[in-house]
């Protein structure tokens, strides 16, 4: 009885009642263009091309495979984490164009606890810009006013921390001048 009040009617119930009052959350937060479903405002995905913000690193099955969710587990006393870390270390700073001894923000080569986090710093953003505008011919002016139009600050003003939404400042840098590439 219990397995299905708490497994079945209670969850049946929350649907019923988030359906009607949150559409947008019960449904995923799905991202559109266009008609077409191209992400959600909840998960990361993996962007490559040098004309895209990067997203942290993924734990998550395969990059940011949702049906994978979870971190590494590894400590940071693991050798394999450390060489792990050091390893996007370079990549991002080799990516990125910056010296070898840059300091850079951890949410750079670490992931989230789900693997799926479709955030970035600031402070990451902010490294990234400069590839960013060079790839899409833009004044890297012009990207960082597109980056500060798509960071949101801490929830209800006081939790966590400010972040950059990855997928909806990329998808805004491609309706704004689409790259040469596209």
């Amino acid at each position: 009885m219990l397995t299905l009040l708490a497994g079945c009617v209670f969850p049946t119930v929350l649907f019923g009642i988030a359906k009607p009052l949150f559409p947008r959350q019960a449904s995923g937060s799905l991202i559109r263009r266009n008609g077409i479903v191209v992400g959600s405002k909840w998960i990361g995905q993996t962007f490559t091309r040098p004309e895209y913000f990067q997203p942290r690193p993924s734990a998550a099955g395969n990059g940011y495979d949702a049906t994978s969710s979870g971190g590494a587990n590894f400590g940071p006393n693991n050798p394999k984490w450390t060489a792990a870390v050091r390893q996007a270390a370079d990549d991002y700073r080799k990516r990125n164009g910056l010296a070898p001894d840059s300091t850079i923000p951890i949410d750079a080569v670490t992931s989230s606890a789900s693997g799926l986090d479709p955030d970035i710093s600031p402070a990451n953003a902010e490294l990234q810009i400069a590839r960013v505008a060079h790839a899409r011919g833009l004044t890297e002016d012009a990207v960082r006013r597109m980056v500060a139009m798509h960071t949101e600050g801490p929830q209800f003003g006081f939790i966590g921390a400010p972040r950059v939404r990855v997928l909806e400042l990329n998808l805004a840098l491609d309706e704004a001048r689409p790259s040469h590439e596209q």
